[in-house]
């Protein structure tokens, strides 16, 4: 496999490795979006959120909170992003489901913007009604 994540968690490519256990392992971002951003991967190969086992999410989901606990101490943010991206169209450029813990000061470079869509009250009434259903079976 051509993973660079993967060939992280084996050692065959340096990082900044900052937490370790078991499942997951989180090091620094080499092109980060500011000082302190962290990646969260699982040591097993998953392509996104909808392959990844639910017990290795809860535990990446763990490690994120507790990286972004101790990020929020040490440089004391004035907020703090955490995005995870699923497939190119979402903007994942690394085919290894992971999360990016970014700390965030006030006039910081760092942006993410979307123009609203307006959408009619049926549209809104007929996905919840399908998204509800579907999440009861």
């Amino acid at each position: 496999m051509d993973c660079i994540f993967c060939k992280i968690v084996k050692g065959e490519i340096p990082s900044y490795k900052v937490y370790e256990n078991e499942k997951v392992l989180a090091f620094l971002d080499i092109n980060p979006a500011n000082y302190g951003h962290v990646l969260v991967i699982p040591k097993e190969h998953y392509n996104n959120i909808l392959d990844v086992e639910e017990d290795d999410l809860i535990e990446i989901t763990k490690a994120v909170k507790k990286i972004a606990e101790i990020l929020a101490i040490l440089l004391e943010p004035d907020g703090i992003n955490i995005l995870q991206s699923n497939n190119p169209a979402a903007g994942q450029v690394i085919n290894h489901i992971h999360f990016h813990i970014i700390p965030r000061f006030v006039n910081d470079k760092v942006t993410f913007h979307w123009e609203p869509n307006k959408l009619e009250k049926k549209q809104f009434e007929e996905l919840a009604k399908r998204l509800k259903e579907e999440l009861e079976n």
